[in-house]
């Protein structure tokens, strides 16, 4: 055999080494799935959600579990004012996971009016659930409204998130509803599903709730799988969904928010990229916000999500979209767009999470903030002819990060940035290993560039 021979032969011998070797080290984060437990259906009505439905501001959704066999069951709604009390028929589902079936309930309120006050209860078979509340909007205060966006939850077993959420709750009682970026549970697994309930109790009850897909929610094959439950727990997606695209969207007000499932295929995506530009052309909301989980711009490497990204963005831009709210990446950070004479403009793009993981992150100079070692969340608020994106870390309350987009008549915007005058916190505590020196350098190379002390 030739020398120039056994050298190529030895060469293609070792790059299918070391590619089997870096297969075997990844196959367990690309096709692992957290094994589910056995579980016993809810022997009472219960993990009662109320979302927005898939019509207007006014519709809404209320889905929840009981037993395993499905039975008739229907929504008590009572109107506080009128003293009317309706019946409202759900319908029912079994759904069989892969350890165990619940039967899931839909019912579907349409005929809401504003500024009203009710109350509610599930009931299956003479069984009810506790009674529980909401509000529609106020008609005066159209021109001031404001919701709460969260980034990847995904807690840990009697984790932190419920206290978190109350706490910024209490900081903000005028929030009208809640955003979640993705990741909402940690597996898609019944135990996990719990965890997600629990850090939603006495919160998704009396808020509307919506949520884009992350890739927790997924279960891990060559093809990835979203199981039905998610659909039937977020039950907006069953009228809104694109073939297996879930997407949605929601007009509130002078606000339209538009939601896409990033963890998909790029077959997947182009399918969404047409519903996405479908209806930003039809749209005549004044503002404009596209919530997924993957970011456009990542922070964990330039060359990462450019599927979304080439898909994605170009609409973004070109219909004038003022706000991007991702998450995946574990961390905090926000980039403003520039004109040509380099003045921040929308689109704004953020990144957040308020999980109890933190991942080493890279700090892009298209970037204008960064945050490491929190949790955060962002209260969004339109007030007249301007959008605030306020984000607080959840463990403090303090603010963090601030910026006002301000639109004029003819639809310009111009942007002040008054979270530049807030100091960046990068809190990270190294162990040693040659990813934390990396990361600890790169904070460091980052503060030296900032001239953050």
């Amino acid at each position: 055999m030739k020398k120039k021979t056994i050298i190529r032969l030895s060469i293609t011998l070792i790059v299918i080494a070391a590619l089997a070797l870096w297969i075997n080290s990844r196959w367990s984060a690309w096709f692992h799935n957290e094994a589910e437990l056995p579980y016993a259906p809810q022997s009472e009505p219960g993990r009662v959600l109320l979302t927005f439905g898939d019509e207007n501001e006014l519709s809404r959704n209320i889905s929840w579990q009981y037993d395993s066999i499905v039975v008739p069951s229907h929504v008590e709604l009572v109107d506080t004012l009128s003293k009317d009390t309706i019946q409202i028929d759900a319908q029912g589902e079994i759904f069989q996971s892969r350890s165990g079936k619940a039967a899931y309930y839909v019912a579907k309120l349409r005929t809401l009016q504003p500024d009203r006050y009710y109350t509610y209860r599930v009931c299956n078979e003479g069984k009810t659930s506790s009674w529980y509340s909401f509000r529609t909007y106020n008609q005066s205060t159209r021109n001031d409204y404001s919701f709460m966006y969260v980034g990847d939850v995904q807690d840990s077993i009697n984790g932190k998130a419920n206290h978190f959420f109350r706490e910024a709750l209490q900081r903000h009682p005028d929030t009208e509803f809640f955003v979640f970026g993705g990741d909402l549970t940690e597996r898609p697994t019944e135990q996990r599903w719990e965890e997600t309930y629990r850090g939603l109790d006495s919160i998704g009850q009396h808020y509307p709730v919506i949520t884009v897909t992350g890739n927790h929610e997924y279960l891990k094959y060559i093809i990835r799988k979203l199981e039905r439950r998610f659909s039937l727990v977020f039950s907006y997606y069953l009228d809104s969904m694109v073939g297996e695209n879930q997407v949605y969207t929601l007009k509130y007000n002078d606000m339209q928010i538009f939601c896409l499932d990033s963890n998909r295929e790029f077959f997947y995506l182009w399918t969404q990229k047409k519903w996405l530009e479908e209806q930003l052309k039809k749209s005549n909301a004044r503002w404009k916000i596209v919530v997924l989980h993957h970011p456009l711009y990542s922070i964990k490497g330039s060359m990462n999500n450019l599927f979304q990204r080439t898909m994605f963005n170009p609409l973004v831009e070109e219909y004038g979209v003022d706000l991007v709210l991702q998450g995946h990446e574990h961390a905090y950070a926000r980039m403003t767009a520039h004109g040509e004479n380099g003045e921040a403009q929308a689109p704004v793009y953020t990144v957040s999470h308020c999980s109890p993981k933190n991942y080493y992150i890279e700090f892009d100079k298209r970037f204008d903030k960064f945050g490491t070692g929190s949790r955060y969340y962002q209260q969004i608020r339109v007030h007249g002819d301007t959008l605030t994106m306020n984000a607080y870390d959840a463990t403090t309350n303090d603010l963090y990060d601030a910026v006002d987009i301000i639109k004029d008549k003819t639809g310009k915007s111009r942007l002040e940035d008054r979270g530049k005058e807030i100091p960046e916190a990068l809190i990270f505590h190294s162990n040693g290993g040659k990813k934390e020196e990396a990361f600890q350098k790169r904070i460091d190379e980052y503060k030296q560039r900032k001239g953050i002390q």
